[in-house]
Formats: C-alpha cells, structure tokens, sequence
C-alpha cells in the first residue's frame, strides 16, 4: 500500500518531474518542479488551492513517482516528453509538437543559414534544442548572424549568384556577401564551424567578448549600448544551457545505469523514442558480496532483453559488461536489425547515463523497503506457489474465466501474471463460436483449444520465417495454468492440453462455501495454502483480475449496443439472415452441424451465404477477439 504521508518525507529538495496515478495505476497528471520537495507537498495540504480541476485530482491520487532532473529546463522538457507520450486527463497544456523552438543549421546548403522553427526533420540539417524562449532563441539567432556574418536570405546559393544586388546587411558589414560571389564556399564554411562550435557549447570567448564590450560602452558612458550587450548577454546564457532530455539523433535508445549496496542493487533504465526521454522504469535486484557491477548488469540486460518484445537500435550502459558482442549479436538477430551497446565516455550521452544513475541511487537509499514489500508481493508470492506445487520455475501464469449474457452470447477471458505482475498487453478475449447456452465447460474447452492452436499454428509460421517466437502475439506458453474451479476445470484443460500434445501444468482455485479461495487442486490433491501469505494474496488478485476482465468486457459490449450472436461475425450474414437461420435450426449447434446446402434451403439465404457458415464454424481455430 502506498502510503502518502510517508513518501512525502522522502521527497528530494531537487529539480524534477512528479507523475500522479489513480486507484487503476493510470497517469492522471504530470508535472514539474524547481524543488520537488515543495511542490508536490504543495497539492496535500488543507490549505493549498489550485482550483476546482486540480482538487478533483487530487482526490483521485493514490501514489505518485518522480524523476529527478539536473535543471529546471530538463524538468520543463521532460515534462513536455512525457504529457506528449501519456495525455494525461488533468494536464491541458503542451498538445502538439510545436512547442518548444530549435536552431536549424542548413547544412544541406553550399551556404548555410541559421534558422528559427518548431519541428525537427530528418534531412541533412543540425539542429539545437528544443528551448523553452523563443525569445532567447531568436536574439541568439541574431547574435550568430552579427558574430559570424551568417547570411539571413533565402536566395538558392550558387544558382541565384549575382542575380540581385545584395541585401542591406552586406553594406551594414554584416554579411561578406555570398550572394554577389564575394566570398568562397570554404571561407564561408569555416564561420559556420565556428558558430556550430558556439551553439556546441564552446562560447566562454563570445561571452567574454561581450562582457567587455558591455564594460566599455558603461565606462564610455554609451548606456544604451551597454543594456543591449547586457541584454545579448542574458539571452546567450540561457539559450547555453545544456539539457539532455531530448537527442537531436531521433534514434531509439535504452539507458541502463545502476546503484547497489552490500546486499540490493537497483538498475535504472531510461526509455528514448524518437530521440525523447518518454519512461522509466528501475528494477530491485539482490546480489551477492563478490557480485561486481559487470556481472550484474550483464545478467540484468540478458534477463531484460530476453523477455522485452522491442529492441531499441542503440543501448547505453554505465560500463562495460561481459559478452558485449555475443549479447549483441543475440540482440541484433532478435530484433532483425542491427542493435548497438556502448558505454558513453564524453557529452550528452554520458550525462544521460549519470542521470540514470542519479536516479537509481535515489530509489536505492529511499524506496529499499517498499521495494522489498513489492517483491515479496510478486516474484515472492510466485516462489511460494512454485515451492507449494513443487515447480523448480515459475515466472508466466494464465488464467481464463467464462461468463455468459443472456442466450447465446458466451464470452472468455484470458489474462496473463508475469514475475507476479499483470502482463495486460498480453490479455485476450474471446467470443464463443460453438457453444450455445451456459455450459462453461465447453465454453472453456473452445477457448484453451482456439488459444494453444493459435500459439502452435503462429510458432510454426514464425519458425519458416525464421523469426523470434517473441514477435507473435499467442507464441509465448505459460509455465502455470491456473483454472478458476476445482477438478472439473483442471480436467477440461488437461483434456485440451492433451489433444494438442502440449505438457504445461494446470492447477485449479478450489473455493469454500462462502466463494472464497481455500486451497489449490494440483495432480488430484487438493493443497491447503496460508490464507495470511502473499503466495494466497497473489492467487486471488489474479482470480479477480480474471473475473474483472470478463465482466469488463461485457459492460464494452453492452454499452456499445455490440451484444450479438456469432452469426453477426460471418461475411455476408445480416440481421434477416440471422433470423432465417435461427427460426430454421433453433440452435448454434445445428447451424454448425448443418451442410452447406441445407444451410442454402433456408429462407434469405443463397450458395455464397451458406458456404461463408460453413466455412467459419469448420476453418480451422483461430483467434477471435
């Protein structure tokens, strides 16, 4: 249970991005922070009021996280990252992509120029940024074009040459004049590196430049002059500021940095898409004393990577680990493209990976014990199922759950538990085909068939293929099957298993007179568990999370006025056809059993029609969701 009186204690006196969840775990709001210490403590006082929006969220937050940032301007874009990525309900600012300037240098062009915009392309241009003051940006702009005699025209440079006369800067002696030909293309080239090493970072001589002009327009009692050098001054230094949040490669990226003690380590890992810092996530890991950084976090990225179905082009490590190039090839054959791991040495990508660090230590010295609490309630809960049913591995669980609307609308569910965690991504439902009225055994035993033979017909393309069994959605088998119910179920699911020669252990949630779990069913015995351990808590999270998913998918149906009869699935039957077929065979079962040209007798019906039936409850099993 997140407790927030006592996280609030924890909180760092650090710039930062704070993430609100609901009840649900869903990201409600995001903001950021000069101090995250003060602000989010800002939003649980009595007396603190935002309005009547942010008091509704408030009420709805039941735990929050944050990011720690080097500097505000890092906060601010991450912020920007992240409300662009996760849209949550509470935030109303930052909708599009326009909001933030860059400085474009058109290095596609003989002559380059120095530009203003709002969105980074992929073309032969450089860009700086995004910045949050276009104002800034603009006066640094200005200020490059003065310094380096950049040229502001938009002329098609050598074609235009000498077409026009030359434009006002020229004559001011700001611009040597490539439209007239008056300077090479090299010379020209050679101001625009030195602007590039400016907008690089590499501007202590410009601002000392103009620290002494300042000086000596004050001395020389040129006032005006002097406030705008100031002015200059003040906008160089903010548009300097170095941030990280966003690359200006675009590319995908991990970043994996850790922190550990004596005894725990935490891995940090840092998600990058499309060239913006969008996630995080940080993983608690228990070594050994002799246990050094190279070997954990080689056994971290081999365990990660094995069971992640996206691979980013590019992984950042803290150090070195072992194996880097086998891993890489493994990687790079999983992913189908090349997949590159480097540990950074100099700029922004180091301080990417000291961020990730910076955060991992964080966690590590403030959330160690809550994060012994969720490991006990997951990985910790799967080793005492495991220990209980005598299973040397236990990490993927299935669970299924059938309900029924009324007639002939039967539905299934299947939901997946990974290292104790729901794996929603991986959840399916199901529209029962064949079975009519509420018989939940063969109900269960239509969806476990049209499950495992979806999985082993995907293998079986994927393998001709020769692509990773990771990139079907159905290909991953569970170690565990767990059956809400007693023997009967287990029966039904060992039957399945049977017929497709599939081996995978089943169990059943025995349940006592008042519906509650009181023991597992597990090879003919039924095995008592302690109602008071996380191993039972995990049990009938995964039965309700079963129940819930099912039901859920009844209320999408009926809200959407989407409750139909199977037939509604077949190409070529409508309304009038259903009812024909219906009036005539009274049941799902005789439609299915019926042949095609008794299936073309029937009233509305036609040979085109009657083959569609046929051909849909006789192909072979297949998804349906």
């Amino acid at each position: 249970m997140f407790n927030i009186p006592e996280e609030l204690k924890k909180l760092p006196d650090q710039p930062g991005v704070y993430i609100m969840h609901d009840a649900s775990d869903a990201i409600i709001y995001v903001g950021k922070a000069v101090s995250l210490r003060n602000r989010v403590r800002q939003y649980f006082r009595a007396s603190h009021n935002e309005g009547i929006k942010k008091d509704q969220m408030v009420k709805k937050i039941a735990r929050f996280e944050y990011i720690i940032t080097d500097s505000e301007l890092e906060a601010l874009v991450l912020e920007c990252n992240l409300i662009k990525e996760h849209r949550p309900k509470y935030n109303t600012m930052l909708r599009d992509d326009k909001t933030y300037p860059y400085i474009k240098v058109t290095l596609g062009e003989d002559y380059p120029r120095v530009l203003f915009c709002r969105q980074m392309k992929k073309d032969k241009s450089r860009y700086f940024g995004p910045y949050t003051s276009a104002g800034a940006v603009k006066d640094t702009i200005e200020l490059i074009q003065k310094l380096y005699h950049i040229r502001t025209c938009n002329r098609t440079l050598p074609r235009d040459t000498g077409k026009e006369r030359p434009c006002l800067n020229y004559h001011i002696k700001q611009c040597y004049g490539p439209c007239q030909g008056y300077i090479s293309k090299e010379d020209y080239r050679k101001n625009i590196d030195e602007a590039l090493e400016f907008l690089n970072g590499n501007y202590a001589p410009i601002l000392k430049s103009l620290e002494q002009k300042m000086m000596q327009a004050s001395e020389a009692m040129d006032f005006e002059k002097a406030i705008e050098y100031r002015e200059l001054l003040n906008s160089v230094t903010q548009i300097v500021q170095k941030q990280k949040i966003t690359q200006f490669d675009g590319e995908d990226k991990d970043i994996i940095a850790m922190a550990s003690d004596d005894r725990d380590a935490v891995v940090q890992v840092f998600f990058i898409r499309g060239g913006k810092l969008i996630g995080r996530e940080h993983f608690y890991v228990t070594i050994a004393n002799e246990d050094t950084k190279r070997q954990v976090l080689t056994t971290f990225v081999k365990q990660f990577y094995a069971g992640t179905p996206y691979l980013p082009k590019e992984i950042m490590l803290q150090s070195e680990i072992d194996e880097m190039d086998i891993i890489s090839e493994w990687l790079s054959k999983k992913r189908g493209q090349k997949v590159t791991l480097r540990v950074p040495q100099k700029g922004m990508k180091e301080k990417l990976v000291e961020l990730a660090e910076k955060n991992a230590k964080l966690v590590l010295s403030q959330d160690r014990e809550k994060l012994k609490r969720e490991e006990g309630r997951t990985i910790g809960a799967l080793k005492e199922i495991a220990d209980w049913l005598d299973m040397e591995h236990l990490n993927r669980v299935e669970a299924y759950d059938i309900s029924n609307i009324n007639g002939f609308e039967t539905v299934g569910s299947m939901i997946v538990y990974e290292k104790g965690k729901p794996q929603r991504s991986d959840y399916r439902k199901f529209k029962l085909r064949t079975i009519t009225g509420p018989d939940d055994y063969a109900s269960m035993h239509e969806v476990l068939t049209r499950r495992f033979t979806h999985g082993l017909e995907e293998q079986k393309e994927l393998e001709e293929k020769q692509m990773d069994a990771s990139y079907g959605s159905f290909t991953k088998f569970p170690d565990l099957i767990m059956m809400d119910g007693g023997r009967g179920q287990v029966n039904i699911a060992l039957q399945v298993l049977e017929e497709l020669h599939l081996n995978i252990p089943v169990c059943g949630m025995v349940k006592d007179d008042n519906h509650r779990t009181r023991g597992l069913y597990y090879h003919n015995v039924e095995i008592p568990i302690d109602t008071r351990s996380e191993g039972f808590k995990l049990i009938t999270r995964i039965q309700d999370e079963a129940h819930r998913f099912a039901i859920e998918f009844h209320r999408s149906l009926r809200s959407k006025s989407q409750v139909h009869s199977v037939l509604d699935d077949i190409n070529g039957i409508g309304p009038a056809r259903r009812k024909a077929l219906m009036r005539k065979f009274q049941s799902l079962e005789a439609i299915r059993n019926a042949s095609v040209e008794e299936l073309a007798e029937t009233d509305a019906m036609n040979e085109q029609a009657a083959a569609e039936v046929y051909k849909f409850f006789h192909a072979n099993v297949e998804e349906h969701s």
